[in-house]
């Protein structure tokens, strides 16, 4: 009985809430802390410029920040994080007013619980603040004009440009561009691949040319470039000089428990497809977008963040496949049953472990540990 109260008057939509809150501002603020002591990472990488060697990848933003620089005098440093802020900000401001009507129940709140999912945030704090956002973003805004009706021809060839933008920002784009026709597939309920070709498109061209044409990250004087702008990274993006592929059978036994947490994900999604109507098709669309994406597993050793990048996605596309209410509110009573208690297994399971960015890929020191655990674990050695 008391296990039915609680159920009872538990609002899943208010608790959504309050997940994209925490997540948002945990987001912001770590970004911030990575950005003020020059994160050789999450600074760095938006500072890769073409002043150091000409035409490569991710280069584009460096430059446009430079140029920033020279006009108005600021720091790199809060320069770049104005962008990651409103970026950021953005994206889980669009989020709330997609699912704001949307009935949401505990299976759909067990997505953004996932340990890859929005908690995947608050688990490894090393997600924060990376251009993958500006994949978030565009495509939140993208299913947010699909679900309202808004998405015209113009406004599509719109995306385009800036998914080529976007390309030249962050080659993440191109992997996971399988999304966006996904989407329209959702809404729609037909194929069109003529409408999908123009998306490919926009991010092949400039992928194609970063293969042909780029240079490397750092042809040696980009360093040089960013003391004399005021940023000094000691680590990171600059200074990275491995063989990804060998640094991975290296680290073979730890890269194998990405297996695990993949598994789990993927038993999680096939569970949320089985209350879906097209779930067939729905699946093998889904696993294709995966298997689009294999080149990155391949060529990079962040498995986390690619697998993290993957359930991010399908929480926003699942949210256009959500049913409206008629209050911000809304969301669906959860009844006591074997759906309830299989969801939360999959919720208790998500806190329990997690994924870390690259290297072990599955450990017990999810939230529940965060919260329970490295609190005692610090207050005994001080």
């Amino acid at each position: 009985m008391e296990l039915k109260k609680i159920v009872q008057y538990f609002n899943i939509k208010i608790f959504i809430y309050c997940i994209i809150a925490i997540t948002a501002i945990y987001t912001l603020a770590f970004t911030l802390a990575f950005n003020l002591k020059d994160d050789g990472y999450i600074l760095a990488d938006w500072l890769i410029n073409y002043e150091d060697g000409g035409f490569k990848r991710r280069g584009l933003s460096g430059s446009f920040f430079f140029i920033l620089q020279d006009i108005t005098g600021f720091s790199l440093n809060y320069i770049v994080y104005f962008f990651q802020f409103t970026i950021i900000s953005l994206f889980f401001w669009l989020y709330t007013k997609i699912i704001r009507y949307k009935v949401t129940d505990l299976l759909y709140l067990s997505l953004l619980l996932s340990s890859i999912g929005f908690v995947g945030l608050l688990n490894t704090v090393t997600y924060v603040g990376k251009k993958e956002f500006i994949v978030f973003l565009l495509f939140t805004y993208f299913v947010y004009l699909l679900d309202n009706n808004r998405l015209t021809k113009y406004k599509e060839y719109i995306f385009c440009i800036l998914l080529f933008i976007s390309t030249l920002l962050h080659e993440v784009t191109l992997f996971y561009t399988p999304y966006f026709a996904i989407a329209l597939y959702v809404k729609s309920g037909k194929i069109e691949v003529r409408r999908y070709i123009k998306f490919f498109l926009s991010v092949f061209i400039p992928a194609a040319a970063i293969i042909l044409l780029g240079k490397n990250v750092n042809e040696g004087m980009s360093l040089e470039i960013l003391s004399k702008r005021g940023v000094h990274p000691t680590y990171g993006i600059f200074y990275w000089n491995i063989d990804e592929r060998q640094y991975i059978k290296e680290h073979l036994n730890e890269y194998l428990l990405y297996f695990i947490s993949l598994g789990i994900s993927i038993v999680h999604i096939a569970y949320y497809l089985k209350y879906l109507t097209n779930r067939k098709i729905l699946f093998i669309l889904l696993s294709g977008a995966f298997i689009f994406s294999l080149p990155l597993f391949y060529l990079a050793i962040d498995w986390g963040r690619w697998m993290y990048i993957h359930m991010m996605l399908l929480i926003v596309l699942f949210a256009l496949l959500l049913k409206k209410g008629d209050s911000i509110y809304v969301y669906e009573p959860t009844l006591i049953n074997r759906k309830f208690y299989i969801t939360m297994a999959f919720i208790i399971l998500s806190l329990i472990y997690r994924v870390e960015m690259s290297g072990k890929g599955f450990t017990f020191e999810g939230i529940l540990y965060r919260l329970f655990v490295a609190p005692l674990e610090l207050l005994n050695k001080m």
